[in-house]
This record gives structure tokens, C-alpha cells and sequence, in this order.
């Protein structure tokens, strides 16, 4: 059943590689509630689906209505690594000419032919002459829009929109609008990592890396199951400091198949930091992998920042005493969460 009355609620629905996560939000006076929320949980750990559009259709009905959910609006998420974005600057352009000029700047920066790709686009700065005008810039594939839209096509849903969900944790998280932040989602197979400055994605990176592969190493450094292998990852974290024996090899096991993250994310730092005047001010760390712990602390020992984990219910009301359950779930959550604020106003 539901949390709260679902009177002009949206569902914000997170599609990941293993999972689906499904919240619904409400608008009560100034303040936006929580309705109800649920996710799908994997029989076995790593079984990666591929994307079966009529699987993902049943698996989303199945949560809806064993969940309670009453709302139909939907706003779904597209993932960050799989969306091109860029910002292009255009000087001297008729702004009666915009879109023609905004194709032919994306013909320059996008990597695949414009025909397989739907263009979205917004300006985000421009003088008071509207002649030097900078535009935030998405290319979205074709095919994997379709295969979204074909999701819905035999649910009892209204799919309102789909966005990228590097939008939906910048709404989630409570991004100030003056911020140079980043945001690291390590999701099970994989970790987006995003620069946004001024609520603008201005950098992202993917790895190939995530809390499976975490999972994965435990396994076999103690010839375990994945099952017993992911409990302990999350009953030991990433520090081995206080660990003696046989035990010091999991944390060591961990802390190796981080690297290529903890790499990945200083090589983003100094990327954007010696091409810009600003310093990113913090590391906001969410998705369902982030949750590790001791995590934070560890990732900000390599990069000498303030590293935090975000919270996606800060604008969010809820009753108190769920704070433990959704803080624990807050992770995960945090993309359909900020998809769901989309909608309300």
C-alpha cells in the first residue's frame, strides 16, 4: 500500500542494468511528499539483463501494482554514459535561426551521424546583445529512445517524459546553483561520473566498473558465493585497518578493484580543473554501490576533498519513523526520486 494519498503524484522510474526502481512523489502545499517507493531485487547477483523491452514492460508492472503505486504519470531516465551532451558556443547567430545553427555545431561534436540521434538543446547563457550565445547540447540515440517508448506502450502508465539521469540526480541532490560539484553514481555494473557546474553537466566520464565487480573479487578471494560475497562487502567496507588475518585480504580486494574508479575521478578532477578558474568544491557520491562503507572517507583521502554521500530526501517529506529504511535505500533511489520531482512545481 501506499505511504500517503497519491492525489496528483508522479512516478519517477530508474531503469538500471539490474534492477528497477520506482518512486512516487506528491505536491502538499509547499512541500513535495513521499508517496510510495519499491524496487526490483535480482534472485542472483550479476545476472545483467539484457535490454528485453517486453522483460523490463512485466517486471514494471509487476512493482506497480504489487507496490501499491496509484499514480499513472511516469517520468523514466535514460542513462547518463548512454547520452551525448556537450556545451557549443555560437556567436553572430540569428536567433530566428537557432535550431539550423545548433545542428550544424552538433554535426561538429557528436561522433555519430545526426540521423540516428534526437537533438535537445537549451541556453544556458548569452549577452545582452543575444549575439555570443552558449547552449547546453544532448544527443540521444534513436534506437534506445524507442526501445524506452516501447517499454510503456502495454503498461497503464503515461510516460510524460524521458530525461538523462545525470538531470534527475542534480534535482534529486538540491545542487545549489552557484556550485561546481561532482557526481560519482556507482551503479552495479558501472560508474558515471559527472562535473556540474551552475546545475550543467560539463563533464562526464563512465567506467566500466562498479559494485559487481567489488562483489565479484570477494568471491573469489575467499571462493565464496556472490550472494555471501556481496553481504560481505557491506559488512566490511573498504578500510582493513582494524581487520588481522585472512580477513585483510577482502578490504585489499576491494580497495584494487576501486582503483580504476578512484583513477577515473582524479583524472576528471585535474581534467576540468586545469582547463577551468574554478575548483570542484565536493564529491558527491549516490547509486546503490555508494553505500559501501567507509567508502567516502577513502575516496576523499586519494583526492584531498570534501566527499560526501548525497541525499536525495532533503527536500523531500517523509515520516520520521522511515529515516533509518530510507536512508539506507536513499542511494538507490536517488535518480527515480528526482525524476518524480520533474513534474511538480
Amino acid at each position: 500500500m501506499g505511504l500517503f494519498s497519491s492525489e496528483k503524484s508522479y512516478l519517477g522510474i530508474d531503469i538500471g542494468s539490474s534492477s528497477i526502481k520506482m518512486v512516487e512523489l506528491k505536491k502538499e502545499g509547499k512541500k513535495t511528499s513521499l508517496v510510495n517507493y519499491a524496487f526490483s531485487e535480482e534472485k542472483k547477483i550479476g545476472k545483467k539483463k539484457n535490454f528485453d523491452s517486453k522483460y523490463i514492460s512485466g517486471l514494471i508492472d509487476k512493482i506497480y501494482k504489487e507496490g501499491g503505486f496509484k499514480s499513472s504519470n511516469a517520468i523514466a531516465t535514460l542513462p547518463t554514459s548512454a547520452v551525448f551532451s556537450s556545451v557549443i558556443n555560437l556567436s553572430d547567430v540569428d536567433k530566428n535561426n537557432l535550431d539550423s545553427a545548433v545542428e550544424r555545431e552538433a554535426k561538429k561534436v557528436i561522433p555519430t551521424s545526426l540521423e540516428d540521434m534526437t537533438l535537445d538543446w537549451q541556453i544556458i547563457k548569452e549577452d545582452k546583445k543575444g549575439e555570443n550565445i552558449k547552449i547546453f547540447l544532448t544527443g540521444s540515440p534513436k534506437k534506445m529512445i524507442e526501445k524506452y517508448i516501447n517499454i510503456f506502450k502495454n503498461l497503464p502508465l503515461n510516460l510524460l517524459s524521458l530525461e538523462t539521469e545525470i538531470f534527475s540526480l542534480i534535482r534529486s541532490l538540491a545542487l545549489k546553483e552557484d556550485s561546481v560539484v561532482m557526481v560519482v553514481e556507482m551503479g552495479m555494473f558501472n560508474t558515471d561520473i559527472s562535473v556540474i557546474k551552475k546545475k550543467i553537466p560539463v563533464l562526464n566520464r563512465s567506467v566500466d566498473s562498479g559494485g559487481y565487480a567489488i562483489t565479484e573479487s570477494i568471491s573469489e578471494n575467499l571462493n565464496i558465493s556472490l550472494e555471501r560475497a556481496e553481504q560481505f562487502k557491506y559488512d566490511l567496507g573498504v578500510s582493513s585497518n582494524d581487520s588481522e588475518g585472512e580477513d585483510e585480504a577482502i578490504p585489499e580486494a576491494i580497495i584494487k578493484t576501486l582503483k580504476p574508479v578512484v583513477d577515473e575521478i582524479k583524472y576528471v578532477v585535474n581534467l576540468f580543473e586545469n582547463n577551468n578558474e574554478k575548483e570542484i568544491e565536493s564529491v558527491i557520491l549516490t547509486g546503490g554501490s555508494s553505500f559501501l562503507p567507509n567508502l567516502t572517507k577513502y575516496i576523499a583521502d586519494n583526492l584531498n576533498k570534501n566527499v560526501m554521500l548525497g541525499d536525495p530526501w532533503y527536500n523531500i517529506s517523509h515520516l520520521k519513523e522511515l529515516e533509518p529504511t530510507l536512508n539506507e535505500v536513499g542511494p538507490r533511489l536517488a535518480v527515480a526520486i528526482g525524476s518524480a520531482m520533474r513534474e511538480i512545481k
